[in-house]
C-alpha cells in the first residue's frame, strides 16, 4: 500500500478526529492537540510553505526540542514532497554549517531565540539560507533580519492560501509515494564530516509497524518524548510509530521537568 506519513495522519484525523494526538506541557498545564487539530495545523503550514516556495524534493532543516508544531512542520514538508532534516538543538552554530550547505537548505524552522541566533550567526557561510521561521517569539520582537518570520505568520498565510486553494493540500499529499524520501538524519561526524542518512516513507513505516506489532501498541498507549528529535531513535518512537499506532506523544515542558512530567504522564511505552 502507498502509505506515507501525511496519509497516516489524515487517516487518524478521519477515524478518530477528537482523539488526543499530542500533548505539550506549557506553564505547568498539559495542552492537548487532537488528530483533527494536528491535520488542520499541518495543512496550514504546508500551504504556507508552498506559497513561500518550498519545492518537492527540496530539503528543510528543523531545529528544536520535541514540540507539536515542529513535528507538524515535518509533516507539512513531507506533504509537499520536501525532505525534513532535524538537527540537534544543542549543537553549536558552526556544527550546523555543513549539513545546511551539504543539503542545499533554503528553508529552516526553529524553536526559539537561541536557535534563531545560531542561524543568523552562520548565515554568511550559508548564503542560500533565505527563509527562517521561529515558533517561540519570546526575545525576538526587535529582530528584523531579511527572511525571518514567525511560525504564527506562516500559519496565518497558509490558512488564507488554503481557503483560496482548498484542494491544494490533498492534491499534494496524493502525489506522495511510499518510496519517496521522507527524512534525512545526519550522523555525529566524529571521524569526519557528518553523513546524511536517507530514509524513505517505506523504510521508516515498515520498521515502525513491525515494532508496534511486536509491542502490541495501540492508540491507547502514551509515551514521553524527551530525547532529541534529530536522533533516529526518538524519531522512530515519537514520529514514525506515533503515526503508525496512533498513540499519544507527550512533550515535556523542558529538560529540567522531565522527571516530574514522567510521573504525571505515566507512559505505557518507554
Amino acid at each position: 500500500m502507498q502509505h506515507t506519513f501525511p496519509r497516516l495522519l489524515l487517516g487518524h484525523a478521519q477515524s478518530h478526529p477528537e482523539g488526543a494526538a499530542m500533548r505539550e506541557k506549557e506553564y505547568g498545564i498539559w495542552q492537548t492537540t487532537t488528530w483533527a487539530g494536528m491535520a488542520e495545523l499541518v495543512e496550514r503550514l504546508a500551504c504556507g510553505l508552498h506559497q513561500a516556495g518550498l519545492q518537492r524534493g527540496e530539503h528543510m532543516v528543523v531545529i528544536g526540542a520535541n514540540r507539536p508544531r515542529l513535528y507538524a512542520t515535518m509533516l507539512a514538508a513531507q506533504s509537499l514532497g520536501a525532505i525534513p532534516i532535524p538537527l540537534y538543538q544543542d549543537a553549536v552554530a558552526a556544527e550546523c554549517v555543513f549539513p545546511i550547505n551539504n543539503a542545499e537548505v533554503r528553508f529552516c524552522v526553529v524553536e526559539d531565540q537561541e536557535q534563531v541566533d545560531k542561524m543568523l550567526e552562520i548565515r554568511e557561510r550559508c548564503p542560500q539560507l533565505s527563509h527562517l521561521y521561529y515558533d517561540d517569539p519570546r526575545g525576538l520582537r526587535n529582530y528584523d533580519q531579511p527572511g525571518l518570520r514567525s511560525m504564527a505568520s506562516l500559519i496565518e498565510a497558509g490558512q488564507a492560501h488554503a481557503k483560496a486553494h482548498p484542494q491544494l493540500f490533498r492534491e499534494q499529499v496524493e502525489l506522495g509515494r511510499t518510496e519517496d524520501v521522507a527524512a534525512m538524519f545526519f550522523t555525529s561526524g566524529t571521524t569526519g564530516n557528518p553523513k546524511g542518512v536517507v530514509h524513505t516513507h517505506q523504510t521508516l513505516i515498515n520498521r515502525a509497524t513491525v515494532g508496534a506489532r511486536f509491542d502490541k501498541l495501540t492508540r491507547e498507549d502514551e509515551i514521553l518524548a524527551y530525547l532529541p528529535p534529530a536522533w533516529i531513535g526518538q524519531n522512530i518512537f515519537s514520529y514514525a510509530q506515533w503515526l503508525v499506532a496512533g498513540y499519544v506523544v507527550n512533550c515535556p515542558e523542558s529538560a529540567s521537568t522531565v522527571t516530574i512530567d514522567l510521573k504525571e504522564v505515566g507512559p505505557t511505552y518507554y
